[in-house]
């Protein structure tokens, strides 16, 4: 069996009735007393490790151990506002005669996301930059609404009525510049969703515009954003006390105060225990606290350095590309902070401000 679990105040964060304890870590130099706990690089990698514990096509969940929680909120962070994407940031319209206004369809338009690898584009550095195949996609929009001839006169489904009663991603036709054609002909720019209905028309009315799609994170706008969702929570952790078992005629009743799965109950003993698989799935309800006949059977705490991310991607990157594209851009953010240290400790004099060279 394995060794029987421990709250440890160094290790975990303590979840009670009202209040939780021990939420800053403290392995850090000089707190506690003749040990030493200076950065170890070697001791670092033994206690990092990232593992996916489910993976589809369009979200993931993995564990990330070993770091502290401002590392794991800094790749959350990352993932929201600072991994580019390619979204539709210029609409000319050349005729719109549905009920949905210009500004109200174009927004729309905009939040489609794109299958385009940011990769193969540059950003724009102002909104005024000049349009070129490099950091500019053009993508036509054409559709005009008809009565469908030989319909049913019976029938009041739109879809058997009119041609093109709905407007849909799938509309959207990518219309190649330059040496876009040849870059992109493995995989041509579309909406990863064929199926997202932009407005409804009927017959004479007809939708003419031109889109321009550009790189941008998502700090600048929402539709940039690469995930749908993003976000951690610390492995929960229930803790039996030996020495004050739980009572047999309780023991149902002290399973269903936790998520299904997480405490076993031996049908023959009435004997209760933690299944540690489960675990994770514990909400941390604290419906257990309310009943005074469970006071001092149970510890509930959470693992300090133990994260579960869940991440919905919608766009270009599969799920399990997403967390690389947030080391990335973390390791270029350390990069400049380096070099604007260096420049500091080589030709500043501790005045004024100092120009970093390839800034």
């Amino acid at each position: 069996m394995p060794p029987a679990i421990t709250y440890d105040p160094r290790k975990h964060v303590g979840v009670h009735a009202e209040r939780v304890s021990h939420v800053s870590s403290t392995n850090f130099p000089g707190h506690y007393p003749n040990e030493d706990h200076s950065w170890d690089l070697e001791r670092f990698k033994k206690g990092l490790t990232v593992k996916i514990e489910r993976l589809s096509n369009r979200s993931i969940e993995f564990d990330l151990v070993g770091v502290d929680a401002s590392i794991a909120n800094a790749y959350r962070r990352i993932l929201i506002a600072e991994v580019p994407t390619i979204c539709v940031e210029r609409v000319y319209v050349w005729d719109n005669t549905s009920v949905v206004v210009d500004e109200v369809l174009a927004q729309r338009i905009g939040l489609v996301p794109l299958n385009v690898d940011p990769a193969l584009m540059d950003m724009k550095q102002t909104q005024n930059d000049q349009a070129t195949d490099r950091n500019t996609l053009v993508f036509r929009l054409q559709v005009a609404c008809e009565r469908r001839k030989n319909a049913p006169k019976d029938t009041t489904d739109p879809s058997k009525l009119y041609i093109n009663h709905e407007v849909l991603s799938s509309h959207l036709k990518w219309v190649p510049q330059g040496e876009q054609e040849i870059v992109m002909a493995d995989n041509p720019p579309a909406p990863t969703n064929l199926n997202i209905v932009l407005t409804k028309l009927r017959p004479g009315q007809e939708i003419d515009m031109e889109l321009h799609a550009v790189k941008g994170v998502g700090k600048d706008h929402a539709k940039f954003c690469p995930v749908a969702t993003a976000s951690y929570r610390l492995l929960p952790l229930v803790i039996l006390n030996p020495e004050k078992p739980v009572p047999r005629e309780l023991a149902e009743k002290f399973q269903k105060c936790f998520s299904p799965g997480v405490i076993r109950v031996d049908p023959q003993t009435k004997a209760v225990s933690v299944d540690s698989k489960k675990t994770r799935t514990e909400t941390m309800s604290r419906e257990v606290y309310r009943h005074p006949e469970f006071e001092g059977c149970v510890q509930l705490a959470r693992v300090r350095d133990h994260f579960l991310f869940n991440i919905e991607s919608e766009g270009f990157y599969p799920p399990q590309r997403l967390l690389p594209e947030a080391i990335a851009v973390m390791r270029a953010k350390i990069a400049t902070i380096k070099r604007a240290a260096e420049t500091l400790l080589n030709n500043g004099d501790g005045l004024g401000d100092v120009e970093m060279a390839n800034a």
